[in-house]
C-alpha cells in the first residue's frame, strides 16, 4: 500500500512539474514530421536540460530495461515497466536507487537506447521528498 501511495505521489509531483521542466529555449515547429526531426538530433551530445522530450524527439519507444538518464546525461536508474494507467495513459515505472516512481511516457524521450528525463537526480529526489523508500 505504501508503495502504491509513494508511486501515486511521485506521479502527481512529476505530472505537475513536467510542464515547467519541459520548457525549451528553442521553439519546435509543430508541423514538423517526427521522422524528419530524428536526423537533426546529435547523438554524441549529452542532454543539457534545454531540449524537452517531445514527440518530435522521441523516435524510439520507452521500454522496460532501458537505462534512465537525467538532464546531465548521467544514468540515474532504469525503466522497470511500461503500462497504461487507469485513464489509459502509458506510464513508465522508473527505479532509481531504492525508490520507484511513475512518469507519463509523453514526458520522456529515448536517445541512443536510453530513456531521458528532463530533470536532475537531485530535482527528482526533491519531488519525491517525503516519500518512503520502497521495499
Amino acid at each position: 500500500m505504501r508503495s502504491f501511495l509513494t508511486l501515486g505521489a511521485a506521479a502527481v509531483a512529476l505530472a505537475i512539474a513536467a510542464p515547467a521542466l519541459a520548457q525549451t529555449t528553442t521553439p519546435t515547429a509543430p508541423a514538423q514530421d517526427p521522422a524528419a526531426a530524428a536526423p537533426a538530433q546529435d547523438s554524441t551530445t549529452a542532454p543539457t536540460g534545454t531540449s524537452a522530450p517531445t514527440s518530435a524527439t522521441a523516435t524510439a519507444p520507452v521500454t522496460a530495461g532501458q537505462p534512465v538518464k537525467d538532464n546531465s546525461g548521467a544514468v540515474i536508474g532504469s525503466v522497470a515497466e511500461v503500462k497504461p494507467d487507469a485513464t489509459g495513459k502509458s506510464m513508465a515505472t522508473i527505479k532509481m536507487d531504492d525508490k520507484t516512481f511513475a512518469v507519463d511516457v509523453a514526458n520522456l524521450a529515448v536517445r541512443d537506447g536510453a530513456t531521458l528525463i528532463n530533470a536532475s537526480k537531485a530535482e527528482i529526489e526533491g519531488m519525491l521528498g517525503g516519500a518512503k523508500k520502497t521495499q
